[in-house]
């Protein structure tokens, strides 16, 4: 039977291939490009601890997924084969990466082309930084194979002597990057930045380290290993949420390799050796490549570089700029901050001014992702020091960072915070904050409610959404969405008394379909009739098939959809194309913001869910109608600038191609550049002078960054 949609998985791997794009494009400064190719490494190895891992359970239990078209074991053949592509692609770029680099006289030097000076000092750093974190284990010689770490990368050594008096013995080295770096700068020629890898300084001391052993020859080549990431929590219901999550961490130390790079010149013994101990098969993800491996580090290479170039900055949103409060604004009317563009010192200055002002009683806040030295975590404290009543919903379930969750709870609740955690079989990713505020004897509520986590550092870098608000009804229902959070057992009945935010897991889907209806009724009717969307993904098979339905009866679709995207574009029965493209650029794009046209009374919403089963079904989130109509234009514009990219905009086919959008009629447009243009013009306006939608181009080559 032909598939109807694209296997989830196979188009998260094209997503992973345009982040490769970008390492590969000379356009993009060399920094940004080696830092891509950081990011695509991290990427992959979180697509093979989380999916790669799942589709391996279910091929072992014989099931096929209730979402997935096709077999498990097929999709995972088609992984490989993929993988396998874009590792050569990987190694290719990374190639032409490297002779860039020289271009601009910095070297990466290995163990064997240090010159005297370099020698010493790699001798020296060795023995007073790296020995004490240095352990050789003589594997062979241990009756259990030890854990091996799957975010750490490790020297394979064969050890052998020139008159074969001893026999060849195995050892394996964890390079301690997190301790000692990956990166050590060294002595260099004036002009020149000479750089050695930590595995180098290590294998330019084998000798020094196996001394004991009497061997006089030393091979040594890198590997790592990438496990099972999910967390095994039983249905034991003695057992606290919080003791099932530490459980969980500990249990990814037993996980199942998944997946087995190294470097393709590893002595064939060794690897051999290696892969039985791993107790992985042929037909397991075996992945050879070069001689580095663990890119992901490569996102923090040493800043050594020349051309610097000029960074734009965050800006205060211009409602905000002269305002002594923030809060006094909101009370007035809605502000709509546009991260990474706008400043998220605004968010941060709100929950101060709550913090310290007499007449506010309570804040609630939930909690995703916190940075690691939150400023949001130190006003919500002050705010209990200043004899506030402060709920924070604490998701310890965000993956990989339940470790630091389970920290921040700690030390929230010694400080008198009130936390909520986990409700069972239900994430929660809603992005929402309510104040309450006593005055002249009445309760006033206000807050936020956004797209993306309450992260100052992520909110440089990720493309967001964060409405502040006043308005009643959006804020009683984020009382509604709180009050559930707080009693999840017998309080359903609150998120489903929503007027206004329309919640998962109880309506968004309903609703969507209705809103989707509405246009095909419309388009069969002869009226106008579009829909315009952007998210993260779009996956799911319900909502893929209203929107081909739609398709079929004229509805004008377009659709920005960064990374998971399922839908096919191009079918002989629909009247128009569906035009879908993603972009990916310097910064990340995770706002998600849906349009209906509704006959020109156009219905605007922004949401903290994808169009995935998980979210829909399995989290609280929350999607927030747009009332004010200069707050509706501007997120429109945003879009309709991101539509008109023909610079860093890829086209989203059946064949996942990802082809550029590339337009020689008209002049570059760029449209993480043009957003700044266009929202920074807009901060700088005098009132009543004209605004362009799409800024300036010729000054396309510098990125927006902070």
């Amino acid at each position: 039977m032909k598939r109807k949609t694209i296997a989830r998985d196979i188009s998260w791997l094209s997503f992973n291939g345009r982040v490769l794009q970008e390492a590969s494009d000379p356009s993009v400064p060399l920094r940004e490009r080696i830092k891509f190719l950081g990011i695509f490494s991290n990427n992959l190895d979180e697509f093979f601890r989380v999916r790669v891992a799942t589709l391996k359970r279910m091929t072992e239990v014989g099931k096929k997924n209730m979402h997935m078209e096709a077999a498990p074991a097929k999709i995972l053949d088609e992984i490989q084969q993929i993988v396998l592509e874009q590792q050569a692609e990987f190694n290719r770029i990374w190639e032409g990466v490297h002779r860039e680099l020289e271009k601009e006289k910095i070297f990466l030097i290995t163990e064997k082309a240090l010159n005297k000076e370099q020698q010493k000092f790699v001798q020296t750093f060795f023995e007073e930084e790296v020995r004490s974190n240095t352990i050789p284990l003589m594997i062979e010689s241990i009756p259990q194979f030890p854990y091996l770490r799957e975010k750490s990368i490790y020297l394979g050594v064969v050890l052998s002597r020139k008159d074969a008096t001893l026999k060849r013995k195995y050892s394996i080295i964890e390079i301690p990057a997190k301790a000692n770096g990956r990166f050590i700068q060294l002595p260099s020629p004036p002009g020149e930045h000479h750089i050695i890898l930590l595995e180098d300084v290590i294998r330019f001391n084998l000798k020094s380290i196996y001394s004991y052993f009497g061997y006089d020859r030393y091979a040594s080549w890198v590997f790592k290993v990438t496990k099972d990431a999910e967390i095994d929590i039983d249905n034991d219901i003695s057992t606290s949420i919080i003791q099932k999550i530490e459980k969980g961490v500990k249990n990814r130390r037993k996980g199942k390799p998944v997946r087995f790079v190294f470097d393709k010149q590893m002595d064939a013994g060794l690897l051999d050796y290696l892969i039985r101990k791993l107790n992985l098969a042929r037909k397991d993800s075996l992945i050879p490549g070069g001689r580095i491996h663990n890119f992901r580090h490569f996102m923090d290479f040493p800043d050594v570089f020349e051309r610097k170039g000029h960074r734009k900055r965050p800006f205060i949103h211009p409602l905000l700029k002269s305002a002594q409060r923030v809060t006094d604004i909101i009370q007035q009317t809605d502000v709509m901050l546009n991260f990474p563009y706008h400043s998220f010192h605004s968010v941060i200055d709100l929950l101060r001014e709550a913090a310290i002002d007499p007449d506010v009683t309570v804040i609630k806040i939930t909690a995703y992702r916190l940075a690691s030295n939150s400023k949001v975590v130190n006003a919500l404290i002050n705010a209990v020091r200043n004899g506030k009543q402060v709920t924070v919903m604490l998701e310890l379930r965000a993956r990989f960072d339940e470790e630091a969750n389970l920290e921040w709870k700690e030390r929230l609740e010694i400080e008198g915070v009130k936390v909520l955690i986990s409700i069972p079989d239900m994430k929660v990713h809603a992005k929402c904050c309510l104040i309450k505020k006593r005055v002249n004897n009445h309760t006033i509520h206000y807050g936020f409610i956004s797209t993306g986590n309450l992260n100052e550092k992520t909110s440089t870098i990720y493309g967001d959404h964060c409405l502040l608000t006043a308005d009643r009804h959006i804020m009683a229902d984020v009382n509604r969405i709180f009050n559930y959070l707080e009693k999840p057992k017998d309080g359903i009945h609150f998120i489903k008394a929503c007027k206004t935010i329309i919640p998962c897991p109880t309506s968004l889907r309903k609703e969507l379909i209705k809103l989707i209806n509405r246009e095909i009724k419309n388009a069969r009717e002869k009226k106008p009739a579009g829909i315009l969307l952007k998210m993260n993904s779009l996956s799911d098979e319900a909502l893929i098939e209203k929107l081909y339905e739609a398709a079929r009866v004229g509805v004008e679709i377009k659709l920005i959809i960064r990374g998971i995207f399922c839908m096919f574009t191009e079918n002989a029965k629909f009247v128009k194309p569906v035009k879908a493209v993603s972009i990916i650029d310097e910064y990340l794009e995770h706002a998600r913001v849906f349009i209906f046209h509704n006959n020109g009374a156009e219905r605007v919403f922004i949401s903290s869910a994808d169009w995935m089963v998980r979210n829909l079904d399995h989290r609280v989130e929350a999607t927030c109608p747009i009332f004010d109509e200069n707050i509706k234009k501007v997120l429109k514009n945003i879009l309709e600038i991101q539509l008109s990219d023909n610079v860093k905009a890829r086209i989203l086919d059946n064949e996942l191609s990802n082809r550029y959008v590339r337009d020689r009629k008209h002049k570059k447009i760029r449209s993480q550049l043009e957003i700044y243009n266009y929202l920074h013009q807009k901060s700088n306006l005098i009132p009543g002078a004209p605004i362009s939608v799409v800024a300036d181009a010729t000054v396309i080559g510098e990125a927006p960054a902070v």
